[in-house]
């Protein structure tokens, strides 16, 4: 078991309901931290929120950065706006995530391709630029927040779960690349959570139908399952039972 405490971690997504929750169990562990999101008055109220429901933590907030991870220029800009506010990131967070549903023809193609970036890009984009930094003190943690839509496929997900079998693939790889060079990756898969992607765009004629309730998942103990993984150094955590149900079944009967 490793310890988190006096690490600096960057969480992209950090005003939604993961990046919350991550905000809280982060500081509680002793992490500093680097928070951004796209919505630049959201994110202050929302960390100001977390930190205080995080009680008195022994972690702190070193900063905030606005960033736009639908583009490579807005990972360029969090990467050097983040390395100003810290020479240090021992642990990236790829929370940002957007939802879509819909059967590809039916989407507006500049919608689905806006998932794809931010989804997959992004991670891929930001990993690239602050790996180096890793590898060269031989110690540090990628992690990326990926779904069990990453593990197996369903109607009307077809550009959501693109998107997280990509992002499946690449934690599994990158973690058989960088491992052995003192660098963790952790992938987690959760099913439904409470968060804003429920409300997700829609788009045809066939409407989601409703989640029942039973099946969603509260972020913080989901998060909370996400903190242990990390702390095991785990490149997969199922943070639920219906979790590790799909995962099991998917390689029983594909």
């Amino acid at each position: 078991m490793k310890t988190l405490h006096g690490q600096v971690a960057l969480v992209t997504g950090a005003a939604g309901g993961f990046g919350q929750a991550l905000t809280r169990l982060l500081l509680r562990e002793g992490c500093e931290l680097l928070l951004t999101d796209l919505r630049g008055p959201q994110l202050a109220a929302a960390a100001g929120l977390a930190a205080r429901a995080a009680g008195p933590a022994p972690g702190r907030v070193l900063g905030f950065v606005t960033a736009d991870l639908s583009a490579a220029e807005g990972a360029v800009a969090l990467h050097a706006a983040a390395t100003k506010l810290s020479p240090r990131v021992d642990i990236l967070i790829n929370n940002a995530g957007l939802g879509i549903y819909g059967r590809i023809d039916q989407i507006p193609r500049a919608s689905w391709e806006q998932v794809m970036q931010v989804n997959l890009l992004a991670p891929m984009r930001l990993t690239g630029l602050f790996l180096p930094q890793l590898l060269a003190r031989g110690s540090g943690h990628i992690v990326n927040i990926c779904s069990a839509a990453g593990l197996v496929g369903a109607a009307g997900l077809s550009v959501y779960s693109a998107s997280k079998f990509g992002l499946r693939g690449f934690t599994e790889a990158l973690a058989a690349d960088v491992r052995s060079k003192g660098v963790d990756v952790t992938g987690i898969y959760p099913f439904f959570a409470r968060t804003a992607i429920l409300d997700c765009e829609q788009h045809g004629d066939e409407r989601r139908r409703s989640v029942p309730q039973r099946l969603i998942g509260d972020p913080d103990a989901l998060m909370a399952a996400l903190v242990r993984g990390m702390r095991r150094r785990d490149v997969h955590v199922y943070p639920s039972l219906i979790a590790r149900q799909v995962d099991l079944l998917r390689r029983l009967r594909p």
